[in-house]
């Protein structure tokens, strides 16, 4: 899982964008509440695996922030699908 994760950071990186923006209905009021985000993004890992971040900038730079990485059951029980 580490060669994973690590290959996502590069991919981030690269282009914080480059997973898939979860639509503001969908947040868990937990992400809202303890880490006050403005957006969250998915970025799909091997083996039904999931990256949760957020993207936060200022005026010199862009920062993905890592939340959370979970097998797909901790996914489905964290966004309650």
């Amino acid at each position: 899982m580490y060669k994973f994760i690590d290959r996502a950071i590069d991919d981030l990186k690269q282009n914080p964008t480059c997973g898939i923006k979860i639509p503001k209905k969908m947040w868990p009021k937990v992400y809202v509440q303890k880490y006050r985000i403005t957006n969250l993004w998915k970025y799909d890992l091997p083996n039904a695996w999931r990256l949760i971040y957020t993207v936060e900038s200022d005026k010199v730079k862009i920062m993905s922030i890592i939340l959370e990485w979970f097998d797909h059951k901790g996914y489905e029980k964290r966004f309650k699908y």
